[in-house]
């Protein structure tokens, strides 16, 4: 018998294709074709089908629903396991600010910014999916004076960044 069965979703074109996941599957689930929101980003299709064929854990893959926090969260309420990080640290690496902070809590080398030196504790990420608001707000800058402030701290020149927002912008 074997240790491991490998179950994977898959869609009709990965099926016409003879994808090399659908291959090497054990058993395959065929899901619906096109849009990934209809298959491999659907958090709601991938935890019914995690449930239908009692699975152990979930492996996600790369992009698609493995970066949504509901995919984590959803599957533990079920007492199946997400192969990959929790709910709470994938909400807190959507923002901007959160990220840096968690990455710096992580002691990753981060460049000058107005929230450097901030850490946290990642228990309270991973229980509340979030930075504690007051060490937030103290990597924020919300006023010139907090700005100018933080601009002659880091050096100049500066980039501003909105933290939120944006449509994908970026800097200009």
């Amino acid at each position: 018998a074997k240790a491991l069965t490998f179950v994977a979703m898959a869609s009709g074109q990965d099926l016409d294709a003879n994808a090399e996941f659908v291959r090497l599957a054990d058993r395959v689930v065929e899901v619906p074709s096109g849009s990934n929101k209809n298959n491999y980003a659907n958090v709601e299709l991938i935890i019914d089908v995690a449930e239908r064929e009692a699975v152990d854990a979930v492996w996600p893959g790369w992009g698609h629903a493995s970066e949504y926090p509901e995919l984590p969260d959803g599957l533990a309420k079920r007492n199946i396991t997400f192969i990959g990080p929790s709910g709470g640290p994938m909400r807190a690496l959507g923002d901007k600010i959160a990220a840096s902070i968690l990455a710096q809590t992580a002691r990753v080398s981060s460049i000058p910014w107005s929230g450097d030196g901030i850490t946290c504790d990642p228990k309270v990420v991973i229980e509340t999916g979030a930075i504690p608001p007051e060490l937030f707000r103290k990597a924020m800058v919300t006023t010139e004076e907090e700005c100018i402030a933080a601009a002659e701290r880091i050096g100049y020149p500066v980039m501003l960044k909105a933290s939120e927002g944006g449509g994908g912008k970026g800097i200009r």
